[in-house]
């Protein structure tokens, strides 16, 4: 991998936000405690302390009190489809941090951002799109793609936008990989992103939002913040361009993180997809609005009030 450029500072203020707390994440708030430049620890989150005090707990109750296991088992399988349920719902705080929405102290801002790309029929277009704009996207680029497409990837950061991780092979049963599997997901799609463009992503969105107990401690390792959403447009399923417009617009407010597809997009009645007749209306929805659309990277500088020095600065100029 050639040397990746990171921010120290940024990279800093990363380690800072990561010690959010699931309830504090969903505000964006950032602590100020300081946390040494080696692998970050991982905090787990209170349903996971939860879960193995339980698991401790109805294993002694089980050794003390043999005939008492069926209510072992039953708090266990209880706790288990907490874990379940938490994993399958995207914007859950349940399994760890997540942010749902921009930090504080990023107004008057909003962020696009787009999935499972790089494409080679979609993405330089919605580039286009983005300069005719003059705003900014984080783009959440499987590995794969990203090794097949490197150029695309280069383009992506040369012209101000920021990539992110969506595992290297965007499994469908990315959710059911034990701890080994879902490290490795990440550590490869690391790799690709940086030989391609020489940046270190900051992000990770998993595949479909779904996930596992696994993730956080392998995102913790890697330094990474996992993303998921405030609002989707659902493009990947639907070919109307105004309904998917309307989702991501109803009730739009500053601080919002917007999902669209420049991989795996949908086709509108004419053939074309769908992103590239949705992406316009959007922008000039948020201009009308006076949302300026920025990078993750850029909301996160912002909000720990430090300077973005990596190549894509990520604000419009």
């Amino acid at each position: 991998m050639r040397g990746s450029r990171q921010s120290p500072a940024l990279a800093r203020g990363l380690r800072e936000a990561r010690r959010l707390s699931p309830g504090a994440a969903a505000r964006g708030r950032i602590s100020h405690m300081d946390r040494p430049s080696s692998a970050p620890a991982w905090h787990p989150s209170p349903l996971i302390r939860a879960s193995m005090v339980l698991h401790a707990g109805a294993l002694g109750a089980v050794l003390v009190r043999p005939h008492w296991w069926p209510w072992a088992l039953s708090a266990l399988v209880a706790d288990h489809l907490l874990l379940v349920a938490g994993g399958l719902w995207p914007r859950s705080h349940l399994l760890g941090p997540n942010w749902t929405r921009l930090p504080p102290g990023t107004a008057p801002a909003v962020a696009i951002t787009l999935d499972d790309g790089p494409d080679p029929e979609v993405t330089s277009r919605v580039l286009d799109l983005l300069d005719e704009h003059n705003a900014r996207a984080t783009f959440f680029c499987i590995g794969e793609r990203v090794e097949r497409h490197p150029a695309l990837a280069r383009a992506i950061v040369a012209r101000g936008h920021e990539i992110g991780n969506h595992s290297y092979r965007h499994l469908k049963r990315f959710s059911l990989l034990g701890p080994r599997g879902v490290a490795q997901e990440i550590r490869r799609a690391q790799e690709a992103i940086g030989a391609a463009t020489g940046e270190t992503a900051y992000f990770f969105r998993a595949p479909a939002g779904l996930r596992n107990p696994f993730l956080e401690p392998a995102l913790a390792r890697a330094n990474l913040q996992l993303v998921s959403w405030t609002r989707r447009g659902f493009d990947t399923v639907s070919g109307s361009a105004g309904r998917v417009l309307d989702s991501l617009t109803r009730r739009l407010q500053e601080g919002d993180i917007l999902l669209l597809h420049d991989g795996h997009a949908a086709r509108t009645a004419t053939g074309a997809p769908v992103i590239l007749e949705v992406l316009p209306g959007l922008l000039r929805a948020l201009a009308a609005a006076r949302l300026v659309p920025i990078t993750l990277r850029a909301a996160l500088a912002r909000a720990a009030a430090l300077p973005v020095s990596s190549a894509a600065s990520g604000a419009p100029s």
